[in-house]
């Protein structure tokens, strides 16, 4: 099973362009972890993670979709590679999303 949801809010402003068309939005959501570290103290980690979705059913209108936005993501992880200019293979995941939910603004963090 390839599933995934993510709660966390939104880095830079997305990015929307059209493909085949459909409208396409692509944006960094980032999510918060509390740890503790080896000597006990509490941290907070956080994780980027590249969210890609297009328009539809389970969408709501990506205009609204702005930097700092609180998201809830459903979706999957897909798997991308290329090469860099120096010609060596590089490795990143997009999470697919087929649903998206913007979190009011009082909404608790992640």
């Amino acid at each position: 099973m390839n599933r995934i949801e993510l709660r966390g809010h939104v880095g830079q402003e997305p990015r929307i362009t059209e493909a085949g068309g459909n409208s396409v939005i692509n944006f960094t959501l980032a999510t918060n972890e509390i740890l503790k570290d080896r000597n006990g103290n509490m941290r907070e980690v956080t994780t980027w993670h590249n969210i890609v979705a297009w328009a539809g059913k389970g969408m709501p209108f990506f205009e609204d979709i702005r930097k700092g936005s609180c998201v809830y993501v459903v979706g999957k992880v897909r798997n991308q590679k290329y090469k860099a200019q120096d010609g060596t293979e590089r490795h990143y995941n997009d999470v697919l999303a087929s649903r998206m939910v913007i979190e009011p603004k009082d909404s608790s963090s992640q």
